[in-house]
């Protein structure tokens, strides 16, 4: 590949990855060291950046130095994925559908879309961590039961949907959180039709925002 094809390309990874974080030249500046015109011409394709820059700018977006340097995927890879919808909150009884609380969106594979409904959930507090950390996202598969064991989305009283590991048992259910510093949640079966207790997904990824 020519140097030009090299400058090209890195051009084209910088300007993408400030557009996806919402960056502008002036903060990169700042986040580098670098003078604006330095980092101008970078962003335009008339120079490349050092390998320490590039190291800089990659951890600066949480990716590896490959994103910055390579090619992205053409057309056909990308209409591999399918987008869904990222909430900051979900509420019980309120369909998804009529949920005006999008904050973002998120891209899952044709594959795992073929295995059911799904959306995203921004997650609030430390109840799971370190598993899921406050702002992590969660992929979350749509469905009204789980496993023992799984990590679920569940609404209690009617409140705002939680994230917690489920544990069954004869008499009823728990919702454990991950941190030690929080109570289990017990419910009896009579508790659980009752407040109601409903589970509304099955976490099936956490992704981390940087």
């Amino acid at each position: 590949m020519s140097d030009l094809g090299n400058k090209e390309i890195m051009a084209k990874n910088i300007q993408y990855y400030m557009d996806k974080y919402e960056k502008t030249r002036q903060d990169m500046c700042d986040a580098l060291g670098v003078k604006y015109t330095t980092f101008t011409d970078w962003v335009k394709g008339n120079s490349y950046p050092r390998i320490d820059k590039i190291e800089l700018m990659a951890n600066y977006f949480g990716i590896s130095k490959a994103d910055l340097v390579e090619e992205r995927p053409t057309n056909r890879s990308a209409k591999s994925g399918v987008a869904i919808n990222v909430y900051g909150s979900v509420a019980a009884g309120i369909p998804l559908e009529m949920i005006e609380d999008i904050i973002d969106t998120e891209e899952i594979t044709e594959d795992m879309a073929r295995t059911g409904e799904f959306f995203g959930l921004r997650i609030k507090g430390d109840s799971m961590t370190p598993t899921i950390c406050d702002g992590d996202i969660v992929i979350v598969r749509q469905q009204n039961d789980a496993e023992s064991g799984d990590i679920v989305i569940a609404t209690v009283n009617g409140d705002e949907a939680t994230c917690k590991r489920l544990r069954k048992y004869k008499e009823g259910i728990e919702l454990i959180a991950i941190n030690p510093s929080y109570d289990t949640l017990e419910f009896s079966s009579e508790e659980i039709l009752e407040k109601p207790v409903k589970i509304i997904g099955k976490v099936v990824e956490a992704r981390r925002k940087f």
